[in-house]
């Protein structure tokens, strides 16, 4: 796996929560990267998808909940972790039972994923444990030879969608020196570009998901247009972006790497 491995224990380090159930994807892997196994009370379906999550391999025998507000009930939590604008229906469900709960919005930058990394860390008990991996993490960053060279790349998505701005992609674009082409384009978050409008804006490098490696549908056939075929492409799983992680360092050092040989 290349996630950071959880760091040793200290042993001023508290007795946390014995029964925590998270209710999003992105706080499965907080919890499965920061909190002790026997803590994890229940996790998203995803969490287990190698496909959306890079801890899926960690997820083995664990309780994969289906995101019915009876589950959580009957799990009687001390601790639920979720991101709000995607658990309202179960919020809902449970309003009154007074469960302890840690809101995190999504992470758009390495800032954003230590301060939360802090919070599940405290939250779970676990604060030294938080530390030690946000400190590798920006020893292993700081190491890193950034060789974008200030060039200019694309993150394309299936559908010809751009990714933009004030993302965790883009931030992560800037940290092994490259330029977004979506921010020389003045265009939002997200946006739709032609592969008319790619080719014409002559990017240096196309960054697409590994999983589109091969074609599976239309939305991954444009990714294999001819006209495409000159623009050196490089390849991030989309397990390691989607969410805000301690995986941001294996996709950066994956990225420099990738660079290197260009």
């Amino acid at each position: 796996m290349a996630a950071a491995e959880k760091a040793p224990e200290k042993a001023s380090e508290k007795v946390g929560p014995r029964r925590i159930v998270s209710l999003n994807m992105c706080a499965d892997e907080y919890l499965l990267a920061l909190a002790d196994r026997g803590q994890i009370a229940g996790l998203t379906r995803n969490a287990a998808d190698p496909q959306m999550s890079a801890y899926a391999a960690r997820t083995r025998g664990m309780r994969l909940l289906s995101g019915s507000a009876e589950e959580v009930l009957a799990i009687d939590p001390d601790l639920i972790v979720g991101m709000p604008a995607r658990r309202s229906a179960v919020v809902t469900a449970l309003a009154g039972q007074r469960y302890p709960t840690l809101d995190l919005a999504s992470a758009k930058s390495l800032a954003d994923i230590e301060e939360q990394m802090r919070a599940v860390s405290n939250a779970v008990g676990k604060p030294a444990r938080g530390a030690a991996m946000i400190a590798d993490m920006e020893r292993a960053l700081a190491a890193l030879p950034r060789n974008g060279h200030g060039r200019v790349a694309a993150y394309y998505q299936r559908r010809g969608y751009l990714t933009g701005t004030g993302t965790l992609v883009d931030d992560l674009m800037h940290r092994v020196g490259l330029v977004n082409l979506a921010e020389k384009l003045h265009k939002p978050a997200l946006s739709r570009l032609s592969i008319e409008e790619l080719i014409a804006a002559r990017p240096d490098f196309i960054i697409v998901e590994s999983a589109t490696d091969t074609v599976r549908d239309q939305g991954t056939e444009m990714l294999h247009h001819p006209a495409l075929k000159d623009i050196p492409r490089l390849t991030l799983p989309q397990a390691w972006t989607v969410c805000g992680s301690p995986a941001y360092v294996a996709a950066a050092r994956s990225l420099d790497a990738q660079l290197a040989r260009h």
